[in-house]
């Protein structure tokens, strides 16, 4: 079903939940992907998908197609996941170091995640950013989302997100290399 569809079949009562659950059946893996991609925990990922449906639900009827749909529930996942990260620091007084650390504990700790070494590195390096810059990583580079909807998922101007892109990539092949570095100089001295 495609996504005019489902909205027009969303507005009547008797086929809204059909609507619905085509619309969660369509979205929400990506859905799950994206919030999992920032906040790494499975449960967290879980219930932060779940709670970008339930607030896809309660305000559907008022969407008002300025965007596309695809884009407008992504918006509210990135929300979703700001705030948690966000409220996360908040609650446990931590600085954006540590919520960084504890994710990639995490990380490492999470055999649905495990890869090769490369693509861990990859990960840990990720997880150093800052949350926004990290957000814009991966929907670039993950997601492979243009520019322009990135600006309206994020509400930045495309300039900002392509500035930001770049110095996330720039820190990331940093911290590779300082680790590719490490890993060089532990190997000699074996």
């Amino acid at each position: 079903m495609e996504d005019p569809e489902i909205l027009l079949k969303f507005q009547d009562p008797a086929s809204r939940n059909l609507a619905f659950n085509q619309l969660v059946r369509k979205y929400q893996q990506k859905v799950y992907w994206h919030v999992r991609k920032m906040v790494v925990d499975h449960a967290d990922a879980d219930d932060l998908t779940q709670d970008v449906f339930v607030k896809v639900f309660q305000h559907l009827a008022n969407f008002r197609q300025d965007a596309a749909l695809f884009t407008w529930i992504y918006r509210i996942a990135t929300n979703e996941c700001l705030s948690f990260l966000q409220s996360k620091r908040r609650k446990f007084f931590l600085p954006l170091n540590d919520v960084g650390a504890e994710l990639a504990a995490k990380l490492e700790a999470d055999p649905a995640i495990a890869g090769d070494e490369i693509e861990l590195r990859l990960q840990k390096a990720i997880l150093r950013l800052p949350d926004k810059q990290r957000l814009v990583f991966n929907l670039r580079y993950y997601d492979e989302m243009p520019y322009e909807q990135m600006a309206e998922v994020t509400g930045t101007s495309v300039g900002a997100l392509k500035a930001s892109y770049h110095h996330a990539a720039r820190k990331i092949e940093d911290y590779v290399t300082k680790a590719d570095n490490l890993t060089a100089a532990t190997d000699e001295a074996d």
